[in-house]
């Protein structure tokens, strides 16, 4: 008898169990749907027929799926005063300079606010929390006075600067480096090793999965880059700038925009699928035990 209730009682643990692993699977799928609903959107907004862009209400999807837009958006890049090759260039030079230079200086950065011990280490570190609170927005206009002020309008460096030194690129790579044993930071002083070596040869080698992180979040950030507030020069101008002028043309240009908008977004969707194996792994210890 009294095996028939705990068989019972198992039984019923073993149903709420799944039931409640089907309600979290259900939940994520719906979650998971809802976020992937825009970049759904925008890929069947640019293969509709102009003609449908009127139709209310309006579908989600092509009833005459056709690649007009995308031939449309290269044959209108192949009459600018600029061609389109050249705002292509020029949001690569800017991502792969500020995701190479945001990833050099937040994990030195990081490395010195996790292990280094100096006056005002544990203040630092509050700044950096407290600036996680503040949009980028409210620094805009001391940043073009600062920007004008060096003589960088209408140049590279003008949106390359601003993107390197980010609170977040701190922030992760701070708290990942945290994560290592400062035994191994001194063992590596006692065999000569100086701060500078023990970063790049001992820390960052064990720091794989946050760089992978913030290569995502860095790359992202700067491929979006909106040239127009401190670039006037059409040839230097971005992507994105090009992309939302094309798109500020009028409703019958839509479709043209939104086909900018999908190849735009070939780039970071293959950043993020070579690295997001990585990214599940970013707060982990990377098997360091003290």
């Amino acid at each position: 008898m009294a095996d028939t209730k705990k068989l019972k009682a198992t039984s019923g643990r073993a149903g709420r169990k799944h039931f409640g692993t089907v309600m979290i699977f259900l939940f994520l799928f719906i979650l998971g749907a809802f976020m992937a609903l825009p970049v759904y959107l925008a890929v069947v907004m640019s293969v509709k027929p102009s003609q449908e862009w009127f139709i209310f209400p309006p579908k989600l999807y092509a009833m005459d799926p056709t690649l007009d837009n995308f031939r449309e958006m290269f044959r209108a890049a192949g009459q600018l005063w600029v061609p389109f090759s050249r705002y292509v260039a020029n949001s690569v030079i800017i991502t792969a300079s500020v995701t190479a230079a945001q990833c050099f200086t937040a994990s030195m950065a990081a490395f010195v606010l996790a292990k280094g011990k100096f006056k005002g280490s544990k203040f630092l570190n509050s700044v950096i929390v407290v600036s996680l609170l503040y949009q980028s927005n409210v620094i805009y206009i001391v940043q073009y006075m600062v920007i004008a002020k060096l003589g960088l309008i209408d140049t590279y460096l003008a949106l390359i600067l601003p993107g390197i030194a980010t609170p977040m690129g701190v922030f992760l790579m701070r708290q990942s480096i945290g994560q290592i044993p400062d035994a191994m930071i001194e063992a590596a002083k006692v065999d000569g090793a100086s701060m500078f070596q023990i970063c790049w040869k001992i820390v960052m080698p064990n720091q794989k999965p946050a760089l992978m992180t913030l290569i995502i979040f860095a790359f992202q950030a700067a491929w979006n880059i909106q040239s127009g507030a401190y670039v006037f020069d059409e040839s230097l101008k971005t992507l994105p700038t090009a992309v939302s002028q094309a798109a500020a043309s009028g409703i019958a240009r839509q479709g043209v925009a939104m086909a900018a908008a999908v190849f735009m977004l070939v780039p970071p969707v293959i950043v993020f699928m070579a690295a997001q194996k990585n990214v599940i792994e970013t707060m982990a210890h990377s098997g360091i035990k003290d």
